[in-house]
């Protein structure tokens, strides 16, 4: 009766449009208050006890580096770098802008964010190249979920606070699905162009080449750095957030000079924003999960699926059509503070890698951001290309493929989210 009048009361006030902080933390209190033994002060107690968990002060630190990064012109360098290494070919506008979205993905861990750096700048080059708007849309607004699968990533790095898994094995888990997904799509635009005789760019010298490849470094290294310091035992996940941070403050103020001292206060308050949203959706997704588990719901739910005899297989079917049927209604780290707790056991169970499950859930939230009616960066897509929703959903759907797809190859051939971090020894 409690886990039936806790999921009632949120997914009616989602419903309702309130907001999903406020659905999580109003079915958390109510379900304390008519089912549950604790009193409202250990509620309270748990919701700033978020403030206390470790790994989630990376959250703030990767919002500020990404807000650096996309305030300044990290994202027309790399956009350049792009468009010189792909630009000659048959449809390379397009498949500049898909590279140059991977690329801005490993330094932002941010969908939204990707989508605004570039498609600002590449939606209305292509237009303006002789691409429809819709097949322009449609591609940054895919592409623009690299930006949670290619490391550093904010929602692994959720997943990891809510499961106890390595942060920094996720990041490496998401280092080949993320390359493997940038080439099938970058494939697939060069098939479209082909059959659509989508015009190529000027084929630059490679003194150009070379030259925006070391106007671009700067950006590009803050991966090496944090992956590169994690692994080298320098500083753990955590402190990697809080240096890319600092790093993209000097490149954007010291080194490109694309922000100025004075805009700086600026930049602190629009990520400031974003953090103050982010934190009060994961604290009240907390409560929620301390009501579960005092509940027994995981457990109990668990031992349903457990005894219907549900093969490994049978219930990661299951998961993602939960995954996906909720990543249309809620954003990305929504749905996994939310269901995380529910399906981590059983998967544990199951014998299901945890890091194997990380990568899983982040694919399917890909989809979700690309899925109606709240696929956040179908909005930010419109906003960008200044088009109707209507018109961005269309021109996203038939990309919709291509990640379902590719979604169902790596839930079932694990090895290729294991690989790397099982070469480095990790797992």
């Amino acid at each position: 009766m409690s886990a039936l009048f806790l999921l009632a009361v949120l997914f009616v006030g989602l419903a309702l449009g309130v907001p999903v902080a406020i659905s999580l933390g109003l079915a958390s209190v109510s379900t304390m208050l008519l089912f549950a033994d604790q009193t409202l002060l250990s509620t309270s107690q748990r919701f700033f006890h978020t403030m206390q968990v470790y790994p989630l002060l990376a959250v703030p630190f990767f919002i500020l580096a990404a807000t650096f990064m996309t305030t300044g012109g990290v994202a027309k360098r790399m956009i350049v770098f792009a468009n010189a290494l792909v630009g000659h070919f048959r449809g390379g506008l397009a498949m500049a802008s898909l590279l140059a979205c991977a690329f801005f993905a490993a330094v932002s861990g941010s969908a939204p964010a990707t989508v605004v750096a570039v498609g600002s700048v590449m939606i209305a080059g292509m237009i303006r190249s002789g691409y429809s708007e819709k097949f322009a849309a449609g591609v940054i607004c895919n592409a623009g979920t690299l930006g949670i699968l290619i490391p550093p990533s904010i929602v692994m790095v959720i997943y990891g606070a809510v499961t106890e898994s390595s942060i920094g094995n996720l990041f490496i888990a998401g280092l080949l699905p993320g390359i493997l997904l940038t080439i099938i799509m970058m494939l697939t635009i060069a098939v479209i162009a082909r059959y659509q005789d989508l015009p190529r760019q000027p084929r630059v010298s490679l003194k150009q080449a070379l030259r925006a490849g070391w106007e671009a470094i700067w950006g590009l290294l803050l991966l090496v750095i944090i992956l590169g310091g994690i692994y080298a035992g320098i500083f753990t996940p955590t402190e990697a957030a809080a240096v890319s941070a600092v790093y993209a403050f000097v490149i954007a103020v010291f080194v490109y000079k694309d922000i100025k001292l004075a805009d700086v206060p600026k930049v602190l308050t629009d990520a400031a924003k974003m953090t103050a949203m982010l934190m009060f959706i994961i604290a009240n997704a907390y409560v929620f999960a301390n009501v579960l588990t005092t509940e027994q719901i995981p457990q109990a739910a668990s031992e349903w699926i457990v005894g219907l005899g549900l093969p490994p297989w049978g219930f990661l079917i299951v998961m993602n059509i939960l995954l996906l049927a909720a990543g249309n209604f809620m954003e990305p780290t929504s749905v996994v503070l939310i269901l995380t707790p529910i399906l981590y056991p059983i998967a544990m169970q199951l014998g299901i890698d945890p890091i194997h499950l990380g990568i899983i859930m982040v694919l399917n939230m890909q989809i979700g951001l690309v899925t109606p009616p709240v696929g956040l960066n179908l909005f930010v897509t419109a906003g960008v290309a200044n088009m109707s929703m209507e018109d961005v959903i269309q021109a996203s759907l038939p990309w919709l493929m291509i990640l379902l797809s590719f979604l169902i190859i790596i839930t079932y051939i694990p090895g290729i989210s294991l690989i790397v971090p099982r070469w480095l020894g990790l797992i």
